[in-house]
């Protein structure tokens, strides 16, 4: 009996990232299906991996046996400030409620209250709308002249794209950027050893503040839009972050990420 050919899922909601990834999903032979509803199917023996948003992920991953990575919370915060440029805490929202000045705060790996600049801690949703011990990162105000968006895949970028310049979308292959060595000789820093860890299959957003090179943040491999990286690349990173949860690597089994509130 001939193997089944496993299956890329992606989520009801359509967006160009999945339609390449789709594409290159079946240009090495993969199956490609939409989930319609808010949940596995019955009969998910195919799926192999998953492009999708974090609230989807959460709803259907158990159901469709997949195991996803993400960074752990904490890794902005662990960095040092010279591949920040700015100060950065990792902690809670009760405490961030206390805050008296301004601040720019966001979840770590989700998007459950905006991410945003707060004049201080008491525009922050209040424990009616986000538990007090939901994890959030607090740092320092600064702006990005220009930003990039790496796949990294075993600790080597695979494929790079600029999407902003001053707050403005601004998409372009990194090879077509004349910062491209400068981006890639700063990020590598992140992979070196040493650094906090990260799991084999992550992206890695990378900017420029006030003339010198800074880590914006590190996003989830099988969640992150592609702008103009390579589709095939990217989809090598998604097929690695988003797996069967038997085939996770022992190396990145400590990234798992757990589902831990209600999902619709």
């Amino acid at each position: 009996m001939p193997t089944p050919v496993r299956t890329l899922a992606l989520s009801p909601r359509a967006t160009a990232t999945g339609r390449a990834l789709a594409a290159a999903a079946r240009r090495r032979g993969l199956g490609c299906a939409s989930l319609r509803e808010w949940r596995a199917p019955e009969r998910p023996h195919t799926i192999g991996s998953l492009y999708a948003g974090p609230l989807f992920a959460d709803a259907v991953a158990d159901g469709l046996g997949l195991g996803l990575l993400e960074p752990p919370m904490d890794w902005l915060a662990a960095l040092p400030y010279e591949l920040t440029g700015r100060h950065i805490e990792c902690t809670t929202v009760a405490r961030a409620r206390t805050l008296r000045r301004p601040a720019f705060v966001k979840p770590p790996n989700d998007k459950g209250f905006p991410a945003r600049v707060y004049p201080d801690g008491s525009g922050l949703p209040g424990p009616d709308a986000v538990d007090d011990d939901t994890p959030v990162l607090v740092s320092d105000i600064v702006s990005f002249t220009a930003e990039y968006r790496l796949f990294v895949l075993d600790g080597e970028i695979v494929t790079g794209s600029r999407y902003a310049v001053r707050g403005e979308l601004d998409v372009v292959r990194l090879e077509r950027d004349p910062l491209q060595e400068e981006v890639l000789g700063f990020a590598s820093q992140l992979f070196a050893p040493g650094a906090p860890p990260l799991p084999s299959a992550v992206v890695v957003d990378v900017g420029t503040v006030d003339g010198r090179w800074a880590v914006v943040e590190a996003n989830h491999g099988w969640a992150s839009g592609q702008y103009a990286c390579d589709s095939d690349a990217v989809l090598d990173v998604v097929l690695r972050a988003a797996c069967p949860a038997a085939e996770v690597r022992p190396r990145d089994t400590r990234f798992l990420r757990q589902v831990t509130r209600a999902v619709r």
